[in-house]
């Protein structure tokens, strides 16, 4: 991404029409939700993020974050900040770094939907992967530091934070997979041949392997805050598709921007990784597994993460194909909604590729 574009999702702009609040009402609420809120909420909102309408607060010389669901007909289970905001208040004080929760809002008539307020967290949040401008040593350490983090979150024991019952434990694949057809169809505004060839593809080739760990669903660069100056990151940021899942899968689309080309999406396919101080994919693995306790790459079938590259494309899909539909009913959260909606078919086929290829493997 260049920087013109990156401004487009970095930042603030003023509060979109679609997404507007009554401001007096949400400062009453703060005044006796939000412990030591002074002052009168001065609001902005981000430019990055599809799904949930995020904003920026300013209050008596303090910031905040507002991540609310959007207005409008939404998909069934999406939009859930009420799990977001539980899953970050257990992960306090764990090795995953979150920001401090303040409140939950299930009322709908204090701004029109539920909604959470967090602490705002100062630093870097990073789009382009390859990471321009920087030398290969900070590149390496960033993708290092994303790679610790993650792993710390699979070791987490979800019964010992209190989220024994934030998921079902076992057949997450199998579930995920119906969930995101049944989300793929809801949200269809084409027919898109690559994609029916997936939906009958992936519950037919689940794997047997099956485990059960706090899942983030969509842990990428842009949704970590870096350190101003240091690769360390300060915040995890967006659960909103977390759970309890199999933490391979979870990774597996993490790694997703090895497959992904620049011109398609913010990716390293046909990068210069050696160049750039980057890891390939097999070494990034091999660090997370050895982080986790698993051992070699070989406990991982090439078949078997084949398929978990697959199903995370296709859930991209699915959820890409929401955006162009929010897009279409003139209530998606970024201006670049449109864009995104038309990396769609171009995904579906690159997946169904690669399911093509893991059965020829088999």
């Amino acid at each position: 991404m260049n920087a013109s574009a990156s401004a487009d999702f970095s930042g603030t702009r003023p509060v979109a029409p679609a997404h507007a609040f009554d401001i007096g009402r949400l400062t009453d609420y703060m005044r006796e939700h939000v412990d030591g809120f002074t002052g009168q909420v001065l609001a902005e909102q981000f430019k990055g993020g599809q799904s949930n309408p995020t904003f920026r607060l300013e209050a008596g010389g303090s910031r905040y974050v507002l991540r609310r669901k959007p207005p409008g007909v939404l998909l069934p289970s999406a939009h859930a900040v009420e799990r977001e905001f539980k899953v970050i208040s257990a992960l306090a004080g764990t090795e995953v770094p979150v920001p401090r929760t303040y409140a939950l809002c299930e009322d709908a008539d204090v701004i029109g939907t539920a909604f959470y307020i967090m602490e705002y967290v100062e630093g870097r949040v990073l789009w382009d992967p390859k990471l321009p401008g920087m030398s290969p040593a900070q590149r390496g350490a960033i993708f290092d530091e994303m790679n610790r983090v993650m792993a710390a979150l699979h070791r987490i024991d979800p019964v010992a934070v209190g989220l024994a019952d934030y998921g079902r434990p076992g057949g997450y694949i199998e579930r995920q997979v119906a969930r995101w057809t049944k989300q793929y169809r809801a949200a269809e505004t084409e027919q898109i041949e690559a994609a029916d060839h997936l939906i009958e593809w992936l519950p037919r080739h689940i794997p047997a392997d099956d485990e059960s760990r706090i899942v983030h669903g969509d842990y990428r660069l842009d949704n970590v805050i870096l350190h101003p100056s240091e690769a360390r990151i300060l915040a995890v940021l967006d659960w909103e598709l977390s759970t309890i899942g199999h933490p391979l899968v979870d990774f597996a689309y993490h790694c997703l921007v090895w497959h992904m080309g620049a011109d398609e999406s913010r990716g390293l396919a046909g990068a210069d990784l050696a160049a750039l101080g980057l890891p390939t994919e097999a070494e990034y693995l091999q660090a997370y597994l050895q982080r986790t306790g698993r051992g070699q790459f070989a406990a991982v079938s090439e078949v078997d993460w084949g398929y978990y590259l697959v199903f995370n494309m296709f859930r991209l899909v699915g959820i890409l194909q929401g955006i162009t539909a929010r897009a279409l009913q003139g209530n998606a959260s970024s201006a670049g909604a449109h864009e995104a909606g038309k990396r769609t078919r171009p995904l579906a086929v690159l997946a169904w590729r690669l399911a093509q290829q893991v059965d020829a493997m088999r």
